[in-house]
């Protein structure tokens, strides 16, 4: 369970259990939450007894925590009013089509991505990535798009935030090694995921960019290494970078909350 809320009190503890159920990815067992909690088991029971008293917690038949409707009407209007993907919905759409491979849509959060929308034109495959999750930013192309255009303070920031850990044998290691791909990101205004996130996942991204030059987020074509050699990736680059453009117009008047 993370531990970074618990210098926030009794809300940020709550907050703490909230994520905890929702990192489950279903409902869950109390006996489950308490394997994982640092509390007592009369003080998570607190907790949850109070996370479902104001729905953002449901409590169901079979004895399992699920997120509550509460929360769900929050996150919807965090996704409308917080989000890239309302401005940029019509752009992923007509990318996707287009492209005939997923198309995911993603923003910087704390040095980290977190998906806002995602298109699946096939389902010949699956990506890790989903809306509403994270994913590390030096290992993927969404993410490198960004860093790589982001102010010196603000990428020097980032960098401190990036774990380096080794998903696959292609994943950078270093910030060093990083910031080498970062410079060719720049000269291109395109970046790849040589399977760094995934075996077997690729793609090609780039940067969201208002009329500013400021990282509003990124967008890709994310494909399988059983349909497109990375080289091939290059057939989606002029429409990639249309789309990016078209939704950085649209954003200019918008920025994601810091």
């Amino acid at each position: 369970m993370n531990t970074q809320a618990r210098g926030d009190g009794t809300v940020g503890k709550a907050l703490e259990v909230l994520d905890c159920v929702a990192e489950f990815g279903r409902p869950v067992r109390f006996s489950e939450l308490l394997e994982l909690s640092p509390y007592p088991k009369a003080t998570l029971y607190r907790f949850l007894q109070t996370l479902t008293s104001q729905k953002m917690l449901s409590y169901n038949d079979d004895g399992t925590y699920w997120l509550g409707a509460r929360l769900m009407r929050l996150a919807h209007a965090a996704w409308k009013n917080a989000s890239l993907a309302p401005i940029a919905r019509t752009h992923v759409e007509a990318l996707a089509s287009r492209a005939g491979e997923s198309v995911h849509l993603a923003q910087l959060d704390n040095g980290q991505v977190l998906f806002v929308d995602k298109l699946k034109a096939t389902d010949r495959f699956e990506t890790l990535a989903q809306v509403g999750q994270v994913a590390p930013a030096y290992c993927t192309g969404v993410g490198k798009a960004m860093l790589a255009f982001l102010a010196p303070k603000r990428l020097e920031l980032a960098l401190k935030q990036q774990s380096f850990f080794k998903y696959t044998e292609a994943t950078h290691g270093s910030a060093r090694s990083l910031l080498r791909d970062l410079d060719d990101v720049r000269k291109t205004g395109i970046a790849f995921d040589r399977q760094e996130h995934e075996h077997g996942i690729i793609s090609i991204a780039a940067p969201i960019l208002n009329d500013n030059g400021r990282v509003t987020g990124a967008i890709s074509v994310a494909t399988s290494t059983t349909r497109y050699q990375l080289e091939e990736l290059e057939a989606f680059r002029a429409d990639l970078l249309e789309t990016a453009e078209k939704i950085g117009k649209d954003a200019t008047h918008w920025q994601f909350p810091a």
